[in-house]
């Protein structure tokens, strides 16, 4: 198969992939390779485990072992988590995506998104809020009694509503949200209220005494990125069966574990190629600047991936006043990204540029020919654990990542 087949064929996946919420459970229960013992993070995988982490991938880590009671205090935590015993890996090897520091273990309640054209799964934590949160490292006591809350009221609230609703197509609603003003990534207003809307009937009807739900109504509605961590592995579900297509120089992944940022390529199995994460370029809340902040991090960018997120934000103009520049600037990320891409997107339409759809399937050889680097929006997390998010802005991946897999790609072709 040709390079030109073997992309043609890995883009014709992605575009027919119907991403769908099908059910919450346990990740022990579902995510494959789970245990009690095996903590999950985003990114690819650590070369030295606790040695290589940072600041808030450490203090999220020290918040998972406290949750799970597999320790007591941070001092035990800590300990625990250099001894050995605990099983770090790469969310992405389990069908799984995280946000930011992206930690997943064994209690927590998950989304499951099905592929129904294919088949495969993709799992999701559910999203905590916003201020200090286990995803930016803070493990105080509120934060392990809010996912202690969310293990057993709002996981089980939601996943009754979802049984009484049936499944969600999160394609049309990911799309809906796009013409709304959405990107799918950093603003997920418009996706959060309509999945809302989709569930609401299913909450009313759960037979949870009024206050519970109202309580669940509450936390959703408190927090506009709940959205958020449906897109991620709705775009999971999306590319994994666009992985292992031989020849196709397509990126099936993209993710940052805050001390690398790293790539799969569809032909080239399941390598990552790897670089030190870049500092993120945006806007700081208040007190903050780039020195206080850790470098980039989160498996987020799978958006980008499948062609929302930065490369959509054409659609959500106002997304420019939370990560810095202007609409104008919006129109011409998105635009850049139709040069590295192998399609344009056949559900993700931008109405401000004619309802063209989103560009799609980075190419890793179109990037370096190029020299145009993907673009991301994202938040910025303090390199502190339990400090949070103190911003938010723009950044691109190490040219590096990509050079290195175009040069494998070739010296794979010799072969």
């Amino acid at each position: 198969m040709s390079i030109k087949e073997a992309n043609q064929k890995a883009i014709e996946i992605v575009l027919n992939a119907q991403p769908t919420l099908v059910d919450i459970q346990t990740a022990i229960d579902v995510v494959p390779g789970m245990t009690k013992k095996t903590i999950l993070h985003a990114g690819p995988p650590f070369k030295n485990g606790w040695e290589s982490m940072s600041g808030p991938v450490r203090g999220a880590v020290i918040g998972a072992l406290l949750y799970e009671g597999l320790a007591k205090t941070k001092e035990e935590a800590i300990e625990l988590a250099k001894s050995g015993e605990i099983i770090f890996d790469s969310c992405h090897h389990h069908n799984a995506v995280g946000p930011m520091a992206g930690i997943m273990s064994a209690s927590m309640p998950v989304w499951v998104v099905e592929n129904t054209t294919y088949g495969n799964r993709a799992y999701c934590t559910l999203n905590e809020g916003l201020g200090k949160v286990l995803r930016y490292g803070a493990y105080s006591p509120d934060v392990i009694e809010r996912l202690r809350w969310m293990e057993n009221i709002l996981a089980p609230v939601l996943k009754k509503a979802l049984e009484l609703v049936g499944p969600i197509n999160l394609k049309t609603l990911i799309a809906e949200a796009l013409q709304m003003g959405d990107e799918g990534h950093n603003r997920n207003r418009a996706g959060t209220s309509l999945l809302i809307r989709k569930l609401a009937p299913g909450l009313v009807k759960s037979g949870y005494d009024a206050e519970t739900v109202a309580s669940v109504f509450e936390f959703m509605n408190g927090n506009d990125h709940f959205f958020l961590n449906l897109t991620m592995p709705a775009c999971k579900a999306t590319m994994d069966p666009a992985h292992g297509i031989e020849n196709s120089t397509l990126v099936s992944t993209m993710a940052r574990n805050g001390t690398e940022f790293g790539i799969r390529v569809s032909g080239l199995g399941d390598r990552w190629f790897t670089a030190p994460a870049e500092i993120i370029d945006g806007l700081y809340f208040p007190g903050y600047g780039p020195e206080d902040a850790n470098p980039d991090v989160g498996d987020s960018v799978i958006t980008e991936t499948t062609g929302i997120g930065g490369f959509a934000m054409a659609a959500a103009p106002a997304i420019t006043q939370f990560v810095g520049g202007t609409p104008e600037d919006a129109l011409k990320y998105t635009n850049a990204m139709y040069e590295i891409t192998l399609a344009e997107n056949n559900a993700y339409l931008i109405p401000a540029m004619d309802f063209r759809g989103t560009p799609t399937g980075i190419d890793i050889r179109k990037v370096v020919e190029s020299g145009i680097l993907p673009i991301i929006n994202t938040g910025i997390a303090h390199k502190e654990p339990g400090v949070g998010q103190v911003g938010a802005g723009l950044v691109r991946p190490p040219m590096k990542c990509f050079e290195d897999a175009v040069v494998a790609f070739a010296e794979k072709m010799q072969r």
